[in-house]
């Protein structure tokens, strides 16, 4: 399974409000961490806020912090906001249909998207903020969208 940018955006966005839930951060802050377009991350900001998940503080010094509970919040409620996590698309079904083989991969594939998403829906923000502190290197700081351009 790959995610789109903007589930990307949005998971990296909420794990920065949580880990420095003490502040308010800007989108230029959380944009410039990750090397992306203010622009783009803005709009990913909109549907988060929408959400519950990150309250806007108005005003000088204002900004974004976390809002959501991040005990009871998976990856899987932050990736939905952004795209269908479930079954592949009917246009696909309907080849695959045709043929025994067809609907035998079918089934395959619709097993992996039950796993991908028990999967995204046991991971909390809270223990995802744990596995980021396990693969933090110190003095590094690349960017994770960017890493994989050139």
């Amino acid at each position: 399974m790959k995610l789109q940018i903007s589930s990307q955006l949005a998971v990296f966005a909420v794990l920065e409000l949580y880990a420095r839930r003490e502040e308010q951060l800007s989108v230029a802050e959380i944009a410039s961490k990750y090397e992306v377009s203010p622009h783009h991350l803005a709009k990913v900001m909109n549907v988060l806020g929408r959400s519950g998940l990150v309250r806007s503080v108005r005003g000088a010094g204002g900004g974004y912090q976390f809002a959501g509970n991040a005990r009871r919040t998976t990856l899987l409620d932050i990736v939905e906001l952004f795209e269908n996590a479930g079954p592949a698309a009917r246009n696909d079904e309907e080849l695959a249909e045709r043929t025994g083989e067809g609907r035998a991969l079918l089934q395959v594939m619709k097993e992996i998207d039950d796993i991908a998403r028990s999967t995204l829906g046991s991971i909390t923000i809270a223990t995802m903020k744990r596995l980021v502190a396990q693969h933090e290197v110190p003095g590094k700081t690349a960017s994770a969208l960017g890493a994989g351009r050139g």
